[in-house]
């Protein structure tokens, strides 16, 4: 298991925290993904065999918002 920070742009609301969390939870490999809105950052905890930091991002922007 490893864990990784995102830096999350593009989020206003609670609302927004709930997208991103649920994006991040439904890929494959992610074991947990916890969101925050004040520090504008995801901390996701995944099983890097089955998923890239990579794929995290692109899932992220995916979604309207800018993960880097």
């Amino acid at each position: 298991m490893e864990s990784t920070l995102l830096k999350v742009g593009g989020m206003s609301c609670q609302g927004c925290v709930k997208s991103v969390t649920k994006v991040l939870s439904e890929l494959p490999g992610v074991v947990k993904a916890e969101v925050s809105l004040e520090r504008g950052e995801a901390s996701v905890d995944y099983d890097a065999d089955k998923i890239t930091r990579d794929v995290m991002k692109r899932a992220v922007d995916d979604a309207g918002f800018e993960a880097a």
